[in-house]
């Protein structure tokens, strides 16, 4: 993986650090506010809600981390405070369209059945992502000697992938066969957005 070339750079420039933090904030909150937009307002869970205000909180920890590379860097989310800000955006959309499609295409599903299917598929192929990408900033970030830490969420966003798999055994029992449908695509759209930030950042 190119991150784990391409981190050390980042981590390395206070500027660009304060970019990417802003980066991932951008993208736990794209995906709280999906969470949210996704639930039914009669029959939301506990799980789904818990979910939710985790990554609002992942989100916001972000934000905070930003503080430790400097002052004033990145007040919002305007594309001059991300890195690679076009893709970044366009990366959690084009996934939950992918899945919506397949959904409809092979398992004929439409409305409430489709937005919650959509957010259990969508969402375990992004915690599959974060378990695997966190680890890695956290292992530069140890490297580098950096005050900044994404523990927390490390072990946070574990437990939320062991929630999706009890969701996704509920929902159907090919539930490994459409997760890894899912995952595939996040993976296209995963090293794409790498790609992107690799142009940017060399």
């Amino acid at each position: 993986m190119e991150l784990n070339t391409i981190l050390p750079q980042i981590i390395a420039d206070d500027q660009l650090h304060a970019r990417w933090l802003n980066t991932l904030s951008l993208m736990e909150n794209t995906g709280a506010r999906k969470i949210s937009a996704s639930e039914d307002p009669t029959t939301v869970t506990y799980i789904i809600l818990k979910h939710a205000a985790e990554e609002h909180r992942h989100a916001f920890y972000l934000k905070k981390q930003i503080e430790k590379t400097g002052n004033n860097l990145c007040p919002t989310y305007s594309a001059e405070y991300l890195i690679a800000p076009a893709y970044s955006r366009y990366y959690l959309n084009q996934l939950d369209i992918d899945v919506c499609r397949y959904l409809k295409k092979e398992l004929h599903l439409s409305g409430r059945e489709l937005r919650f299917a959509a957010y259990l598929l969508v969402t375990y192929a992004i915690e599959v992502r974060a378990d695997e990408l966190y680890p890695i900033y956290q292992d530069a970030l140890d490297n580098a000697g950096s005050k900044v830490n994404v523990k927390s969420i490390i072990l946070e966003e574990e437990g939320h992938l062991e929630e999706m798999i009890n969701q996704l055994q509920k929902f159907s029992p090919d539930w490994q066969l459409h997760a890894q449908k899912a995952v595939d695509m996040e993976t296209r759209l995963f090293n794409q957005w790498v790609n992107n930030l690799v142009a940017e950042v060399n």
